[in-house]
């Protein structure tokens, strides 16, 4: 039996900057991974030069049962703190759009300077280990395939659902069951959008076709690309969506943001009276979608013989374009997992769970996602600095 402090399983973002923190108070720490290599998820993120954070980051950027926890653990680790750390190891990045930080050469930067900072501080990894049991007595006794550990702290840093190929698992929820938390309901989040078979079939042969547009889904809004898929609908838009919709709820995509479509269309009749519909709205639009969206909708003939009232239709579909998504399309492609252990059952300030002196939940298992573009990221050190003062 291994006696040390504090025992992590997980040694992803959340995992590690928690470990740093408890490693700065003298703590022995233990960073338990059932993976043989250390940040997967960081190392493919951002397509491998990792979106480490968003200078934008505020409460309002997640989504969450209680939109309110995550205010404490923001504020006392910020983007702005991250980036300090970025820059004390000499990391380049570079903003890329919308509050967005990336990493000039590579994410493998940002899991280095983690993996430094831990054995600076003599915090141990255990890797390819897989936990077999957690008891509580007054510690915690952890059984593993390779070694036992006893420690006065136990955090969990698993992480969620989504991208299983790297390693993903439901065994912090399993962990959360076996203490009688409770979980809000997980589900793929940061995901694209398969569509209904009607719409499929028109929609399916603009695979790669990538459109600007505002889409809205359950009153928030986004303007980002989306881009057809075989399968639906993918793009930054799509998947900022996919973290507020629900099953059966539709997504209301406006088709030209920076154009007011009746103003539009009134005044190409009255400059092109004679040209067909589509080939008007392929001079703003992608010709390939105008040209399926005009067949999809009946939108035929030319603008001279178009009623104010059929104009007013081709205006407010181009303006409100709504779709009902079939689902989702899966934790295979989304990038986070939305849901978790009840924030309820938590400290927002410590991360610890409620009822169970030194029992930790940080990142992604918890009830907290954000939005798309660094957010997940700035959770994860931000909640793991948290604990980490409390371990």
């Amino acid at each position: 039996m291994k006696i040390c402090d504090v025992v992590i399983i997980g040694a992803g973002a959340a995992g590690m900057m928690c470990a740093i923190e408890a490693g700065k108070r003298k703590r022995k720490v233990v960073l338990v991974d059932h993976s043989h290599k250390i940040g997967r998820k960081i190392l493919i993120s951002g397509g491998g030069r990792c979106n480490f954070t968003n200078i934008n980051t505020c409460p309002e950027s997640f989504v969450s049962k209680n939109p309110h926890f995550c205010k404490s653990a923001l504020a006392r680790y910020t983007p702005h703190d991250f980036i300090e750390l970025v820059k004390g190891h000499g990391i380049k990045f570079h903003e890329k759009k919308l509050g967005q930080l990336f990493c000039d050469n590579s994410a493998h930067e940002i899991v280095d300077l983690l993996v430094g900072e831990c054995h600076k501080l003599g915090i141990s990894f255990q890797l390819g280990c897989q936990t077999e049991a957690i008891e509580k007595n007054d510690n915690f006794t952890i059984k593993t395939n390779k070694e036992n550990f006893a420690c006065e702290s136990l955090v969990i840093g698993t992480g969620g659902l989504s991208i299983p190929q790297v390693g993903a698992s439901s065994y912090g929820y399993e962990i959360a069951k076996q203490f009688n938390l409770s979980i809000i309901e997980p589900s793929p989040a940061l995901d694209g959008f398969n569509l209904k078979a009607t719409e499929l079939n028109y929609f399916k042969n603009l695979a790669g076709v990538s459109v600007d547009t505002v889409v809205t889904c359950n009153n928030v809004a986004f303007r980002e690309n989306i881009l057809f898929t075989h399968n639906g609908l993918s793009g930054p838009a799509s998947l900022q969506a996919s973290l507020y919709w629900e099953k059966s709820m539709p997504i209301t995509i406006n088709l030209l943001p920076d154009i007011d479509p009746s103003m539009f269309l009134s005044q190409m009749r009255r400059d092109k009276p004679r040209t067909e519909v589509k080939n008007i709205l392929c001079e703003v639009l992608p010709k390939r979608f105008a040209e399926e969206f005009c067949q999809y909708y009946s939108f035929n003939g030319n603008l001279s013989e178009m009623s104010e009232k059929g104009l007013g239709q081709i205006a407010q579909t181009l303006k409100a374009w709504q779709i009902f998504p079939e689902s989702t399309v899966g934790y295979k492609k989304a990038e986070v997992t939305k849901g978790g252990v009840d924030t309820a059952e938590l400290s927002s300030r410590s991360m610890e769970v409620k009822k169970i002196n030194g029992l930790y939940f940080v990142g992604e298992v918890v009830d907290v996602t954000g939005q798309l573009g660094g957010y997940n990221f700035q959770w994860a050190w931000s909640s793991g600095f948290a604990a980490g003062q409390y371990v």
